[in-house]
């Protein structure tokens, strides 16, 4: 089960030994290799993303942008380790809605979303797909709901844990069209999907750069689109109002921050860059091929990535709570 004190235990041995000796200054900065922390496993469409942006970070900077894969406890793990971090700008959060907002309404954490990162810049937005593995009898969403209720109790749908977007789309699917079905948790999203790939689960809610390159591999099958509108990454694909369950919605946004404290002219520089990465053809086209879009000039800079941040919190505590979702 998951605790604050596993927490604190597993992320002490970070905080010890890095002592702040002073605030850093931009000027000369970096002049070392930078550590974006992932809180999912590699291979994930997280860790896709993320990587997409590391790697063009790097010219700008003048120096490697190294992800770092910190698993567990639904992304806590490698959440709780930058807010440990050195406030010196080498070592960032890269992480999602369900991260760095969900998890404060599902776990009691040993740091505080609000007041312990500073915002550097919204990246993507990405959209949710519901899927199945291809022995899935149903043709079509109302045929999985017709499946799924003939069949109760019995189907297995993969989360990467408790509040998790895959967890939260589960369960808005059930309350949408009356079934019941087992969740199955993994740890991060990768593993779940190839656990719908090999056919040990029967269906999950999943992001559409987690699940798009395997539906057009015809791997898995995709139902619908989450959201009131179809992508344009995959115009072939109802949404979930077309497909027949009306109001089956989910969405999620990825972002960067570093650790409270970190100097305004260091958060600058690292907004400069991630924007320049947010401008570039290259990076637009390949986050497009993922079914994702590039994050709104509103939500690039660091004060309006930290209103909208908080706004996110503000709306969903509220509601996941009244849904009852906790950690196992």
């Amino acid at each position: 089960m998951f605790t604050r004190r596993a927490l604190l235990s597993a992320t002490a041995g970070v905080g010890c030994g890095m002592l702040n000796l002073g605030p850093a200054s931009a000027q000369g900065f970096p002049s070392r290799p930078i550590t974006m922390v992932v809180p999912v496993a590699a291979g994930s469409g997280m860790d896709t993303v993320a990587r997409i942006f590391a790697e063009r970070m790097r010219a700008p900077l003048g120096q490697p942008v190294v992800v770092e894969n910190v698993g567990g406890a639904s992304g806590t793990i490698g959440i709780g380790r930058v807010a440990r971090a050195s406030p010196d700008g080498y070592t960032l959060s890269y992480g999602a809605w369900a991260t760095h907002v969900v998890n404060g309404a599902v776990y009691a954490l040993p740091y505080d979303l609000n007041n312990d990162f500073e915002a550097i810049s919204q990246t993507i937005s990405t959209r949710f797909l519901i899927a199945a593995k291809n022995a899935m009898p149903a043709k079509d969403l109302q045929g999985l709901v017709a499946w799924l209720k003939a069949n109760p109790n019995k189907a297995s749908a993969g989360t990467s844990g408790a509040g998790s977007p895959a967890h939260i789309g589960g369960v808005l699917l059930q309350s949408l069209t009356g079934t019941r079905f087992q969740f199955v948790p993994y740890r991060g999203t990768a593993p779940a999907m190839q656990d719908l790939v090999a056919g040990q689960i029967d269906l999950m809610v999943d992001n559409t750069v987690n699940a798009l390159p395997l539906h057009r591999a015809g791997r898995i099958k995709v139902y619908a689109i989450l959201s009131s509108n179809r992508s344009a990454a995959a115009p072939d694909i109802p949404t979930a109002d077309e497909a027949g369950v009306p109001g089956f919605h989910l969405a999620s946004w990825h972002g960067i921050w570093a650790p409270k404290g970190t100097p305004k002219d260091i958060i600058a520089k690292l907004n400069a860059t991630v924007v320049d990465a947010l401008t570039d053809p290259a990076v637009h086209k390949r986050v497009a091929e993922l079914g994702a879009e590039i994050a709104p000039p509103a939500h690039q800079t660091p004060e309006g990535f930290d209103t909208f941040h908080r706004a996110e919190i503000a709306k969903w505590w509220p509601i996941i709570k009244a849904a009852g979702i906790k950690a196992g």
